[in-house]
């Protein structure tokens, strides 16, 4: 079975440990060679690259999210003409996102072409770097991989993962390190969703219900999985968590949908700069701010000692 794979993901094997290398090579001239923090990082940065060329998908993901969304009334209008004609309502939904140009399943490119990259590297990691197997790119450098293999992070090494902790030279050390990543993995995963539906989608999409479903869903599926991934593994998904994170609240805030929270909360931050803006030019007289309520001070009353002292 592991030859099959091997031989389906050769070609992402050999360009993941290539990246790998020579990220390395890059970090190696500023940090230890042999540091598990060197590996950790030439992981980042693979991320990175990962990310950056993914970034025209994502777009094309925000966009068919957007479309969905807008063409929420025609397709309830579609389901309640032809509910009861499964076959007619399907060609008549076809035939809409065919004259607005909307693609239903654009908004799974950037996860679907990230899971060869995710099974690639955890081949790598768990046979290439565990049982020193020279995989890919490695077939050439032998001494690189064997540097992965002995290199560790905070003791323990990249190719520990929590269920087979007691194979690695640090198990304590090992379940303590990948737990608390699978934790972070499970929270930012959350974080993300939460995000997408409570600010960039509106309150009558009918795609929140499925949101809410993936909100509890896919944290639980990463908690559980995140056990037998190993530590190089929990890195990518971490920060591919936190890129996500990052680029989809920068979207929600500069370019969100219209009819949610951020639509809104743009369009009032959009008045309030043109407004600032016509002050400076003297278009608008800038508001005085208003006076504040004079609040009397009550004397206070004397006790009958201190008046008869006076």
């Amino acid at each position: 079975m592991y030859e099959f794979i091997d031989s389906v993901l050769s070609p992402i094997i050999f360009v993941i440990t290539w990246l790998l290398f020579y990220f390395h090579e890059g970090l190696s001239l500023v940090l230890p060679p042999a540091a598990g923090i060197t590996w950790a990082l030439a992981i980042v940065f693979l991320v990175i690259l990962i990310r950056i060329l993914l970034i025209p998908l994502f777009v094309r993901q925000v966009r068919s999210m957007r479309g969905m969304q807008l063409l929420q009334p025609k397709m309830k209008e579609i389901q309640t003409k032809f509910g009861h004609d499964r076959e007619r309502m399907g060609q008549e939904m076809m035939k809409l996102y065919r004259e607005t140009g909307t693609n239903p399943f654009a908004s799974c490119l950037p996860i679907l072409l990230q899971a060869p990259i995710f099974f690639a590297l955890f081949r790598v990691l768990q046979a290439g770097v565990a049982q020193k197997v020279p995989l890919g790119y490695f077939e050439n450098h032998v001494e690189a991989l064997l540097q992965a293999n002995a290199a560790t992070l905070f003791g323990v090494p990249l190719w520990g993962f929590f269920s087979g902790a007691d194979e690695t030279p640090n198990p304590t050390a090992t379940r303590i390190l990948t737990m608390v990543l699978v934790v972070l993995m499970s929270i930012t995963t959350f974080i993300t969703q939460r995000q997408l539906i409570v600010k960039n989608t509106a309150a009558d999409n009918p795609v929140v219900r499925q949101q809410k479903i993936m909100l509890y869903l896919f944290p639980i599926m990463f908690a559980v999985g995140g056990v037998f991934f190993p530590l190089g593994v929990l890195i990518y998904w971490l920060t591919t968590n936190i890129w996500s994170m990052g680029q989809q609240f920068w979207i929600i805030r500069n370019n969100p949908s219209p009819g949610t929270p951020a639509y809104a909360a743009w369009e009032a931050r959009k008045k309030q700069k043109a407004k600032e803006k016509a002050i400076k030019r003297g278009e608008v007289p800038e508001e005085e701010p208003e006076p504040q309520p004079i609040v009397r001070q009550q004397p206070k009353r004397k006790s009958r000692k201190r008046r008869k002292g006076n």
